[in-house]
């Protein structure tokens, strides 16, 4: 397993990518013996299935800075527009195919102009949108996820977060991370990074007075 630097708690660009990598091993041992009925399960990302999800999560790991622009481009910075087009070019003509082409990507550092980050965050939130409908549970450390809530109270970077936690006081019950001040909101350190990052459904398992309006906010995501 990849360790945290323990001079800083935050881990280095080298180790991010190891924590990246076994995010989507871990990931894809998950979803090793899923039934070809349930890939068709609804996600927690609107109108997307686990299947489609896991597509997605293969075209970041496919898509470097040049290509990513020249999609930009061809999709006339239609943002969503060019997301949905390379996810389809990474869906594959089965559920097997699908999984086969993210398992070739486990180890892939190829990104689009992102922190690394970002790309772990991707990873983490997409695999608990994949997760979660399908009722499996991952423990993630929570040296992976306390940095990772940081950056995604601090940013809106790819995902409006740091703007979705406005007036509120986040902390966490099984880990260090607390941010912002206002109307208090508690729970595990992964149930505020999934709220944060427009997971609505995530709310039920948070507490405090800013619950309700992170609720609302997530649910117009």
């Amino acid at each position: 397993m990849t360790e945290v630097t323990p001079e800083t708690g935050k881990p280095t660009r080298a180790e991010l990518w190891g924590l990246v990598h076994e995010e989507r091993a871990a990931l894809a041992a998950d979803l090793a013996d899923l039934p070809e009925a349930r890939w068709a399960t609804p996600s927690l990302c609107d109108g997307l299935s686990v299947r489609e999800v896991l597509a997605h999560l293969t075209a970041g790991a496919s898509l470097g800075p040049v290509r990513w622009m020249a999609g930009v481009i061809r999709c006339r910075f239609d943002f969503d527009k060019q997301v949905a087009m390379r996810l389809n070019e990474q869906l594959g003509a089965s559920a097997a195919e699908t999984l086969e082409r993210f398992g070739r990507a486990v180890t892939s550092t190829t990104k689009p102009p992102l922190p690394v980050m970002a790309m772990l965050g991707e990873t983490i939130v997409h695999g608990e949108d994949i997760r979660r409908p399908l009722g499996i549970r991952r423990e993630h450390p929570i040296t992976v996820l306390t940095p990772l809530a940081e950056y995604y109270a601090d940013s809106d970077q790819v995902v409006l977060a740091k703007g979705r936690i406005e007036g509120l006081r986040l902390a966490a019950t099984d880990g260090p991370f607390t941010a912002g001040s206002g109307s208090p909101v508690s729970g595990s350190t992964l149930a505020l990074i999934m709220a944060m990052t427009g997971r609505a459904d995530y709310c039920d398992e948070l507490s405090g007075d800013g619950v309700a309006t992170l609720r609302e906010r997530g649910a117009k995501a």
